[in-house]
C-alpha cells in the first residue's frame, strides 16, 4: 500500500518567510501531478483515502496551507488571504517542477484553485471545485468566522472529538471510525495536555475585518476569476450546502467554463471524498 512522504517547501510573504508541509503520494518522478487543497479550517490528511487510490495514476500532492496542520505560521495575520495562498501554491509548483497540475480544491481550496486557474499561461489542466463558487452566502461565512477565532481547549481526545464531529455534521453521514479520523487530523495536544484545533487562531483576522463593501468588492473579483477559467471544470455540490446555493451553481453552469455540475444527496458543506461513490465522480472527471 503507498504512503504519504511528508515534505517541506519554503514561502515568502510581505512580512518574511514560512514554511508550507505537504504529504506526496505516488511515483515523484510522474509528470501526472494533483494537487489536492483543504478548506479553511482542514488539513492535508483529509485526502488521505483519495489520493492512496489516485497514487496508481498521478503524483498526488496535498499541502497544509500556511497558517494550519503541520505548515508555519505567519507573523501577520492580514495575509491570511487567498492571493497570499496562491502565490504558496505557486511556489509549491515550482518546487514539484511541474508543467501542468489537475486541481482539486474544497471550499477555500477550491478559491485558491480558482485563482491559479483564470491567469494567463497558468498550469491548471482539469479543475475540480468543491462545493465553492464565486458568490458565498453571506450567513455561512460569518458562521465559519465565528467559530474560526474561539480558543477552545477538551481536557480529553474524547470532548474535543464529539466537539469537531458536532462542527462537521454538514459532512454528511460517516462510520465513527470515519468521523475519529476527521477530528485526530485536526486536532493537537498543547504543553499543558489539552486538545485543541491545529491552527492559528489569527485565521479568523481577515474575517473579522470585513466590511460589506469588500465582500462585495471580493464577490465581483471572484466571478471575474470564475469567467477567466478555460480549463475543464467539474463542481461538486452538497445537496443541502448553505455554502454554496443552488442558483449560483446553476450560474456556475452557464458562466466562464461552464463548469459540469455533481450533487450529493444528503451532504451540505461540503463533501469529504472519503466514501467510493464520491471518489469515482472526481476519478470519472480527471481520468475522463
Amino acid at each position: 500500500m503507498t504512503q504519504a512522504v511528508l515534505k517541506t517547501v519554503q514561502c515568502i510573504s510581505p512580512a518574511g518567510l514560512h514554511s508550507m508541509a505537504y504529504k506526496e503520494w505516488g511515483d515523484p518522478r510522474n509528470p501526472n501531478v494533483l494537487v489536492c487543497v483543504h478548506g479553511v479550517t482542514r488539513v492535508s490528511d483529509d485526502f488521505d483515502v483519495m489520493a492512496r487510490e489516485l497514487s496508481e495514476t498521478y503524483r498526488v500532492v496535498c499541502p497544509d496551507v500556511v497558517g494550519r496542520g503541520r505548515s508555519g505560521r505567519l507573523q501577520a495575520p492580514q495575509y491570511y488571504v487567498i492571493p497570499q495562498y496562491v502565490s504558496d501554491m505557486v511556489t509549491l509548483l515550482a518546487r514539484l517542477d511541474a508543467e501542468s497540475v489537475d486541481w482539486f480544491g474544497t471550499s477555500m481550496g477550491g478559491l485558491i484553485g480558482m485563482g491559479l486557474a483564470s491567469m494567463p499561461e497558468n498550469p491548471v489542466r482539469r479543475l475540480v471545485l468543491n462545493d465553492i463558487g464565486p458568490s458565498i452566502n453571506a450567513s455561512a461565512l460569518a458562521r465559519i468566522g465565528e467559530y474560526i477565532g474561539q480558543d477552545i481547549r477538551f481536557t480529553t481526545f474524547d470532548e474535543a472529538a464529539q466537539y469537531i464531529r458536532a462542527i462537521s455534521a454538514t459532512f454528511g453521514p460517516h462510520t465513527d471510525e470515519e468521523w475519529h479520523k476527521l477530528a485526530a487530523d485536526v486536532l493537537r495536544q498543547d504543553k499543558d495536555g489539552k486538545w485543541t484545533r491545529h491552527y492559528d487562531l489569527q485565521l479568523s483576522a481577515p474575517f473579522k475585518a470585513m466590511t460589506p463593501e469588500a465582500a462585495s468588492a471580493g464577490e465581483a473579483m471572484l466571478w471575474a476569476a470564475y469567467d477567466a477559467i478555460r480549463c475543464p471544470t467539474l463542481l461538486v455540490r452538497g445537496k443541502q450546502s448553505d455554502l454554496l446555493l443552488p442558483e449560483v451553481a446553476e450560474e456556475m453552469t452557464r458562466r466562464g467554463p461552464k463548469a459540469a455540475l455533481v450533487e450529493f444527496e444528503g451532504v451540505g458543506h461540503a463533501p469529504t471524498f472519503m466514501h467510493a461513490g464520491q471518489i469515482q465522480v472526481a476519478k470519472d472527471f480527471l481520468l475522463g
